[in-house]
């Protein structure tokens, strides 16, 4: 549910915060007040496309601000974005300056494509432009599915499932529709290169241990020198050699050691140290007696380490690589090599994909053609409470089994008649825009129950209509605001009777600039707006008393 709206520096809003309530929320005022102002910013906090020109002249950036309160399964949705929801608060901004705009949510900034994913299960706005979505035909279809239910959302699933794999069997036929010549020359390179590699015989970790060993090899000579100068060193052949010198103190310490016993120990020390000489010493000369260079196994390894790069560089950097690009080169050569019935077998998966897309499609058309008497018999019934009397309606599904989608076979269209006498025509042929309006206000009351979404915006869809019709309006808005909130910008004094929330915008000049308020309204100032909008400037006493009635009239039912 939308807690509350914060505006700041947009058009003619300075800077204004709304603090809905939870049922009917109502916003009223003169034509050019600044209501459309209000449902844009909404828009703009989720992730509408504007430029800076909607700053308010002489401000440095506009800030639009959205509070929402989630329930648990808001809290999931959220979550499920890798958003926190901080304890079911969730905050929606944006701010907007020199041509620049940055989203954030609880703070984090996040690209405006996540907040329209927010934006999809925690708001739903209606305005003229979603009127006109009842002239479409996907519209129809979405409308009609949702009304079937789950069974049929699993069979689009499915049904998407087999289509992508039909797609790319067709891609594949195309592909392989070429000439016999190009089919002989890929085979031949095929066998080329699969011979080429098998003959290499390569083995997991092989280029690794070549390397090591090329690289031991090709510094041989100057380990071998290395090896002999530190024998040297540390041995007895010569008088500065390490070994020498040491014996040589261990002998100079022996002969005072009887004088005094820490003089014994560190003797003692030295012995040791002497040992570990001796025996680094040995195995120094055991390393060099070991050393072997053999010019033929280095010419070798050279050799193979070449054609394992070559291998690498042809078809990939590891030999791991190469061994997928041979499985898969295998592959592809034995379909050339039985190249008929490769393409045979292509064939008849395609058309046994084609047969499974219209058993799928038949059965996705008969749940809608059932659920298409149900959904007539209710928005007929919605349509009658909105004053649409003597009303005739049909929706009609048409199987085409040679246009199939990811949703099915169907063109669905809905045909009414609305008035006696008239035949049944498609809706686009028919209804005007004020009757559009109360059409899809029949729609979203029908479907209300099954309405994810916890607020509903009505941006003035009371357009075109007056009298008992607007009456009937506001009554079918007064039930949706039992079960979801609805915020409504209105002319009808008839719907803004309805209001549980009752909000005045007006313009007004404060240090010599138009300025765009919002004003929360009591009892008495909502009655003295309906007075208004009922007898205009000049607010009469009987204005009041009528203003009155209507709105005990809403308790009353």
């Amino acid at each position: 549910m939308l807690q509350s709206l914060h505006v700041k520096n947009l058009a003619l809003i300075e800077e204004e915060e709304i603090f809905f309530g939870d049922a009917l929320n109502i916003l009223t005022g003169e034509t050019g007040a600044g209501k459309s102002i209000v449902l844009g910013s909404v828009n703009l906090a989720l992730g509408a496309k504007t430029g800076s020109d909607i700053i308010r002249s002489g401000s440095e950036y506009a800030l639009v601000e959205l509070v929402f309160s989630l329930n648990g399964e808001e809290e999931q949705k959220v979550r499920e974005l890798d958003l926190d929801a901080e304890d079911g608060t969730l905050i929606i901004s944006r701010k907007i300056s020199n041509g620049k705009s940055v989203c954030r949510v609880n703070g984090e900034t996040v690209p405006a494509s996540t907040v329209k994913k927010l934006a999809s299960f925690l708001i739903d706005i209606y305005g003229q432009n979603e009127n006109q979505s009842l002239l479409k035909s996907a519209t129809y279809e979405r409308m009609l599915d949702k009304y079937a239910g789950k069974e049929v959302s699993s069979l689009q699933c499915e049904l998407k499932s087999v289509r992508d794999k039909y797609n790319e069997i067709c891609t594949e036929l195309d592909r392989e529709d070429n000439d016999s010549s190009v089919t002989d020359r890929e085979r031949e390179l095929l066998e080329y290169e699969v011979l080429q590699i098998r003959n290499a015989e390569l083995k997991p970790g092989e280029d690794e241990e070549l390397e090591n060993r090329f690289r031991f090899l090709k510094n041989a000579r100057k380990i071998a020198q290395a090896m002999s100068e530190t024998h040297q060193l540390t041995g007895y052949d010569s008088p500065g050699a390490i070994g020498n010198l040491i014996g040589n103190a261990v002998s100079k310490l022996n002969s005072v050691a009887g004088f005094d016993d820490r003089i014994a120990s560190l003797s003692r020390e030295l012995s040791d140290a002497e040992e570990i000489i001796s025996g680094f010493n040995r195995s120094i000369s055991s390393y060099e007696d070991s050393l072997t260079f053999d010019e033929e196994e280095f010419d070798q390894i050279e050799q193979r380490l070449d054609l394992i790069n070559s291998l690498k560089m042809r078809f990939g950097d590891s030999l791991e690589k190469i061994s997928d690009a041979l499985a898969k080169k295998e592959e592809r050569l034995d379909k050339l090599s039985n190249f008929d019935k490769y393409l045979a077998d292509l064939k008849n998966e395609k058309d046994r994909l084609h047969r499974s897309m219209i058993d799928i499609c038949k059965k996705i058309s008969d749940l809608r053609s059932g659920a298409s008497r149900g959904l007539t018999e209710e928005l007929q019934s919605a349509m009658e409470g909105l004053n649409f009397l003597n009303t005739d309606l049909r929706i009609d599904v048409n199987p085409n089994p040679d246009s199939i989608t990811d949703t099915g076979y169907d063109n669905i269209e809905f045909l009414v008649s609305l008035n006696v006498g008239e035949e049944l025509k498609p809706m686009q042929n028919v209804a005007s825009g004020g009757e559009l309006s109360r059409i899809m206000l029949a729609i979203k009351s029908v479907f209300a129950d099954d309405n994810d979404v916890s607020t509903l915006i009505f941006d003035e869809i009371d357009s075109g209509i007056s009298g008992k019709t607007a009456f009937k309006v506001a009554t079918k808005m007064n039930e949706l605001s039992k079960g979801h909130q609805l915020i409504c910008i209105t002319h009808l004094p008839q719907i803004a009777s309805m209001a549980d929330t009752h909000f005045l915008i007006e313009k007004s000049v404060s240090e010599g600039r138009t300025v765009t308020g919002i004003n929360k309204l009591d009892d008495e100032g909502s009655v003295r707006e309906l007075a208004r909008m009922l007898g205009g400037e000049d607010i009469t006493e009987a204005a009041l008393n009528n203003a009155r009635e209507m709105k005990k009239g809403k308790y009353d039912k």
